[in-house]
Formats: structure tokens, sequence, C-alpha cells
């Protein structure tokens, strides 16, 4: 039996994919499109772990000139060697940038970062040092050797001026995750002046009006278009989530997902893995997420692959700063249902402190969530796309609002056995332990934090609603169990303006769960084992009053 090829998961270097023998997914043919193309720049947003850097890494090896022989054998096979466009192969200088990593506390740090990297790229193109006169090797030297007054800001633009000397050719210019340093200044808070205009001046030098560059492309996440990174730049072409060219360049198609699983002799996975990490959707293309396909090819596991907390972290502060209706709309989409937003690719970081509604954006972008369904031209339905990702935000919401998994399920475990003392032992312990977020003014949204954290826990043993309407009136959280022998929960909230208070609010919730018979759902579900839980809030502090009934 011939052995199968290995997988090359996380390798992110064509060369070593092909020369190793993995099994690799053919994306050449979009490299014919990237040469038909008359756009001089190109901009492609897609998710993380999407294949931008294996793609680009691919792009470097077909346009460079340097062993150009060499790399021509690494497409041997492939579906571009067969394209009139193969002609294009070893024939530009090449730099390769990649901003991957460029993710610091402060602006010092990340300029420094920003200046090793382009150091080092020059130190890569030394040797056209002998082509250079007195005034271009004076300030070839100040970068590469990170000299007095050495000019950063254009140091692309004039590296791509040196090269074009050297090799009389024009030259491809590939910035792989280029918005990687903006989005962390933004997270960590010093996206300043002096930040915008260094990759205002940075990017635009290289990119506008540079008469050495044959063609430019970049990747990203985001396209930041209104923080002026771009500003003047005309013959930028952006292909992001919404463009139906190079819809499918990143990520994988069913047709490849379907191949790679026949040849591993899976092929009968193919329904639990599209319920697992399909459901994308890129311009007119449905795709799957590359990098949980490689893992799970190679573990034979269904779980969640898409991880990266730092990566999670603007998320997360932008739902922790959100208004209650951003927060009930989160809610819905736990829930498995749609929402109808407004996404529009022209927004910028700062609208995000003014407009909570930003957030949806950055999720869309983020492949947190999908679009699911055009309505009008910037109008969308949006949802979780797969079971993946509702998987991902459960265990992630819980770690980052409720302390963590395994103390909050404690706590939830204590309830069901009906030990209600202890369950409020229990919360009391994670309000202490939690984010300063629990401070005054927020019970409200802390009920909406609890509210998740049930649903997301029992969601395999009991059906958990908000605000149902049932006796007379509207319940705050049901507990409504599949099997009828187990328990149900009633629970209505209340928020004391003083701690003194919290007793007597806490009794005043009992008993408006009993006057207005919020438990009638429950009985007519054949529920005969019923919590009435009143709770009240008073910042970090809560006092439970219950009543049960058999």
């Amino acid at each position: 039996m011939k052995e199968k090829r290995l997988l090359g998961t996380g390798v992110s270097n064509f060369k070593d994919l092909i020369e190793y023998n993995y099994y690799y997914f053919d994306k050449t043919k979009y490299i014919e499109d990237i040469c038909k193309n008359r756009g001089k720049t190109l901009l492609f947003t897609r998710p993380r772990r999407f294949g931008k850097t294996l793609n680009m890494s691919t792009l470097k090896y077909f346009f460079s000139l340097e062993k150009a022989e060499e790399n021509k054998k690494l497409f041997k096979n492939l579906y571009i060697s067969n394209s009139e466009y193969f002609s294009e192969q070893g024939q530009y200088p090449v730099i390769f940038i990649s901003m991957k990593d460029i993710k610091e506390s402060t602006w010092e740090n990340c300029f420094k970062e920003i200046k090793l990297l382009i150091r080092g790229i020059y130190s890569d193109f030394e040797y056209v040092r002998d082509i250079l006169n007195k005034s271009e090797l004076k300030e070839f030297d100040k970068v590469w050797l990170d000299g007095e007054n050495a000019d950063y800001k254009n140091s692309l633009k004039n590296l791509c001026k040196y090269l074009y000397k050297y090799y009389a050719k024009k030259i491809v210019l590939l910035i792989d995750e280029y918005d990687t340093a903006i989005v962390t200044a933004n997270i960590e808070t010093y996206f300043d002046i002096e930040v915008k205009e260094f990759f205002r001046g940075f990017y635009s030098s290289a990119l506008k009006d540079n008469e050495y560059l044959h063609i430019g492309i970049l990747t990203g996440i985001l396209r930041v278009a209104k923080e002026g990174i771009f500003s003047g730049l005309n013959n930028l072409r952006v292909y992001d989530i919404f463009q139906d060219e190079f819809s499918s360049f990143f990520g994988l198609e069913e047709i490849e997902v379907e191949a790679a699983l026949r040849y591993y002799e899976m092929e009968h996975k193919i329904e639990d893995v599209k319920k697992w990490y399909d459901g994308y959707k890129f311009g007119n293309s449905d795709v799957y997420n590359p990098w949980s396909i490689l893992n799970y090819l190679e573990n034979k596991k269904l779980e969640s692959y898409w991880l990266g907390t730092s990566d999670n972290a603007l998320i997360y502060d932008l739902l922790e700063k959100s208004d209650l209706d951003t927060f009930k709309d989160f809610e819905k989409l736990v829930e498995g249902k749609e929402l109808e937003k407004m996404l529009d690719s022209s927004f910028n970081f700062n609208d995000f402190k003014k407009y909570p509604e930003g957030i949806w954006q950055l999720m869309v972008y983020g492949g947190y969530l999908r679009t699911k369904r055009k309505i009008s031209q910037f109008e969308y339905t949006i949802d979780i796309p797969n079971y993946e990702i509702r998987t991902f935000f459960e265990k992630d919401f819980i770690k980052r609002f409720l302390k963590d998994t395994v103390t909050f399920n404690k706590s939830i475990l204590v309830l069901l056995e009906g030990k209600i003392e202890k369950f409020e032992y229990e919360l009391i312990q994670i309000l202490k332990t939690s984010t300063s977020y629990f401070d005054f003014g927020q019970e409200e949204k802390l009920y909406h934090i609890l509210f998740l954290g049930m649903l997301i826990s029992l969601k395999n043993n009991y059906k958990v609603k908000s605000n149902l309407e049932t006796g007379y009136g509207r319940t705050d959280i049901l507990l409504i169990p599949f099997e009828r022998n187990k328990a149900g929960f009633v629970f209505e909230f209340k928020v004391a303006k003083i701690e003194d208070e919290l007793e007597e609010k806490a009794k005043e919730a009992l008993k408006q769960i009993d006057e207005k018979e919020y438990d009638i759902y429950l009985k007519e579900e054949g529920i005969k084992n019923i919590y009435k839980i009143g709770m009240a809030f008073c910042g970090k502090k809560l006092k439970i009053k219950y009543e049960k009934k058999e």
C-alpha cells in the first residue's frame, strides 16, 4: 500500500511543502488571475489562519528571479505550469515582508521591531551596494546599520529603487499581514498621530507613485481605509470577503475538502466536517477553514482548532465595553439566531469607541461571524458560521467574563443539585475574583452574562430561556430540563441601590415569581420539582432567596 503524504500543518513556506511532498491544495490558478489583473496594488483581506502567508510565499517563489530555474521545479504538475502566464515565473526581483509578528505593547517597542525587520531585508540585498552612488550608499547604510536619521518611512520605496537599478527590472512587493501592528496599536491604545503618520508614509511611499513597482500585493484581516494609511492610493484594488473575484483564493472549497478526505480515506466524515468547519461565505464561494481541516485530517478528532487568545483581545474588549443592546444581540447569536446588520468596509478604529455596532464589522472580517444573506447594499444577515466557532465562543466567553469554565461549571453543578446556598456562595466568589467589570452600574449586564453562562453550560441538558412570557408576565431566566424527572428553575433578578437593601430586594424578587405565577410554564411541561429563586445584586454583592416546590 502506497504511503500517504504527510500533512504540512503549520507549514507556511511553499518550497518546504513541495520539497517535502506534503499534501498541497493547489491554489496556483490565482497566480494566473493576479498576472491578468491590471491593478498595480492588490489588497486581500481574510481571517487569520486562512492561508494568507502560504499564498504569499507561493507568489514569492513564483515571481522571484533569484534561483528562478530551481524554483521553476516547485510548480511542476501544478495548475500554473500549464498556463500561458507561466512565462512570468522567475522574472522579477521580489521583496517579501511579513508584519505578522509585530505585536508590541508600546510604540517604542513596535518601532524597534519594525526597524529590525527592515534591516534584515536590507541585509538580504546587501549585494546591491556595489552599484549604488555615494548618496544612495549612505542612505542604504543608515537603514542597514541603524544609523542616525535613517529613513525607515521611505525604506521600502528606496529599496525598490536600488533593486531596479541593479537588475533593470521592476519589483514585486509582497507585504503579509500588513495590519497586525496597526490592530495591536489600537488594542494597546497607542495608535496616536505618530503611529498613524509612520504607517501612512511607510505603505503609501512604497505603493503610491512608485515608478519601480511592477505589482504590490498585501494581505491582512481588516481594511482600515479611513485610518488614512492608504491615503491617496488610487491604484489600490481591494478584494475583501464580499468580493466575488479571488473568493476562494484563501480557504478551501468543498470539492477540495472532499478530495482530501478521500485521499486519507475519511470521506465518510464529510457531514461532521461540514458541521464543524464549513460555513464561511467569501464572495460567491462557500469556504472551509483550512487550518481546521488540516488539523482534523492529522488528529482525526472533531475539535476546535481555531484558537489564539491574543488575536481575540479586541473582540472581547469591545464586547465588554459595549452597550446593553449589543450584549443582547450577542445572546441571540449564541442561541443560534441571525442578526440583521449594516456592514461597511470603510470603517475606522475610532468608530468602535463611538459606535458599538462596529464590533459586528470586526467579527465578520475576523471570521468569527459570517454573512449569510445580503438584504441591501450594505445590510446583511449574520450568524455564527459553524460548530467550531460556537464552541470557541462558549469557552472563551466564560473564561473572559465568569473567571473560568471549571469554576463556573462548579457553581452550575451545585445549583442543579439543589444546593442553593452553595450556589450563592460560588457566584459571590466569581464576582469577587473577576474583573472590575462587575462594578456598580453594571448589574443589568451581569444578569445577561449569567444568562449566557447558563445557556452555554446547560445546552445539553436544559432549555435556557430569557424574558419568556409565562403566567402574568415575563420571567428573567427559566431553566427547562429535557428530562421531566429533573428539577426546573425560575429566576427573577432585582438591583439594590445599597448593600443593606439586598435582603429585601431578593425577597421582592421571590414574591414576584409567586404573584405572577412564573412557574406555570414548567408545570405545563410536566416538571414537578421546581426551584423559585429571587436574586438581588449590588455591585459585586448578591443575595438569594428561594423556595422549592415538589
